[in-house]
């Protein structure tokens, strides 16, 4: 009987990052969400303001087991611009901020090297500009944005934003995806 980690991550939309981290051999359960601002559980209204500080993030929850924490971080920096403040493509704010929101000193610390190794290897020709935080004030999205891209794959963005995202998982990372 195996155990799992979790790590709660904010890559902008997190209709986009949930589709992607749904489809991750040994991912368990992904959960849209809100963390790390300055109002108690915050409404989706509230965040689109950006007056809560929080940030749209997933608690992607994970069998180690079957894939590392390192892997989760490596998908995570190729299906979203960890180089752009406060934006991802077309959605700006500090809710779309780039952010790893860590429970544990060794969390942040393999969150920290992977990020240093990106940048000594130049794999980004901007600075990398992904926070690196302990997570606070984590709470779960409305249930309407859980399994979004699933429930609604031909509305707008979803077709044209969330599914190129996934492609490009999909082609990157072909070992690790689900069967």
């Amino acid at each position: 009987m195996s155990s799992t980690e979790s790590i709660v991550l904010g890559g902008g939309c997190f209709w986009c990052t949930e589709a992607v981290f749904d489809r991750v051999q040994g991912v368990t359960d992904v959960e849209s969400g809100y963390s790390n601002g300055h109002v108690k559980n915050p409404t989706y209204e509230q965040v689109c303001t950006g007056r809560t500080g929080a940030v749209e993030v997933v608690k992607v929850e994970f069998d180690p087991t079957q894939t590392s924490l390192r892997e989760i971080l490596e998908i995570f920096f190729v299906v979203h611009d960890p180089t752009t403040l406060n934006r991802q493509g077309n959605d700006t704010g500090t809710q779309y901020r780039s952010g790893i929101y860590t429970t544990s000193d060794a969390q942040r610390a393999v969150a920290e090297s992977v990020i240093r190794e990106m940048v000594e290897s130049k794999t980004y020709k901007s600075p990398i500009v992904t926070e690196v935080v302990p997570l606070a004030d984590y709470s779960t999205a409305e249930a309407y944005h859980q399994d979004y891209f699933a429930n609604n794959p031909n509305q707008g963005y979803c077709a044209f934003v969330v599914g190129p995202k996934v492609e490009k998982f999909r082609k990157t990372f072909a070992s690790k995806v689900k069967d």
